[in-house]
């Protein structure tokens, strides 16, 4: 397990709606080889959906007992993140900086970055199988990073986090492969409990939390939408 108990509470969510995340549903529903997005991945805007998602989230971060709500906020330096993250903050009466960790990004796709997985198959076949044959854990797509590889940044970025911010609430806005990750981390799971938690899909601006006590952190909701109830749900 990761050494983050220190904190007292650890709190993430995954990024509003993106235009990208748009573009994904429309390429799968027509079964597109690409998703046509032409920004680099770091430069994805958030839809307005995503906004409003961000400001929602913001006004539920205000709402929060005093002892629950964050005193240090990070985020991913993707424009989604961290404009999902200054949203929301904005929504709050909270005097908070928001800091930037890039082990925070989003997992790299390398070759296959804005490829379906029809696109893959029929564009990379021999990543394709290579993939099937290494299992989804430790495929490292060319120029790009496994779920391994993104566990070991990450890994870093939460034992300074245990030496920095002992005692804190921790806010994390990233992705959606951060917050699985972390669960992988923190709560000890194995290469096939962490592929079934991500076979479904983490919500945009759901939140997931770990309350600190002892010497562990104990999870408290995850994937947890009933803040975005009365908001059209989005993947």
């Amino acid at each position: 397990m990761t050494p983050v108990k220190a904190l007292e509470w650890l709190n993430l969510t995954r990024h509003g709606e993106s235009t990208a995340n748009v573009a994904w549903r429309a390429a799968y529903e027509r079964g597109a080889e690409e998703t046509g997005v032409t920004e680099r991945d770091a430069d994805v805007p958030l839809s307005d959906l995503g906004r409003a998602q961000a400001a929602n989230l913001g006004r539920w971060l205000a709402e929060r007992p005093a002892d629950e709500r964050p005193t240090l906020v990070y985020s991913s330096p993707f424009r989604r993140a961290l404009d999902t993250a200054r949203i929301a903050l904005d929504q709050t009466p909270f005097d908070l900086r928001v800091q930037i960790d890039e082990r925070l990004r989003d997992r790299d796709q390398g070759i296959l970055e804005g490829l379906t997985g029809t696109g893959i198959r029929l564009r990379h076949p021999e990543e394709y199988e290579r993939k099937l044959k290494l299992g989804k854990f430790y495929y490292r797509p060319p120029a790009g990073e496994s779920w391994a590889d993104l566990a070991l940044r990450l890994r870093s970025f939460y034992r300074d986090l245990s030496e920095e911010a002992a005692g804190e609430r921790v806010l994390i806005v990233a992705h959606d492969a951060i917050v699985v990750t972390t669960r992988y981390l923190v709560e000890g799971l194995t290469e096939q409990e962490v592929l079934e938690i991500e076979k479904h899909p983490i919500a945009n601006t759901s939140m997931t939390r770990w309350r600190g006590g002892g010497d562990r952190l104990t999870p408290v909701v995850y994937n947890d939408i009933a803040h975005l109830s009365e908001m059209p749900a989005a993947s």
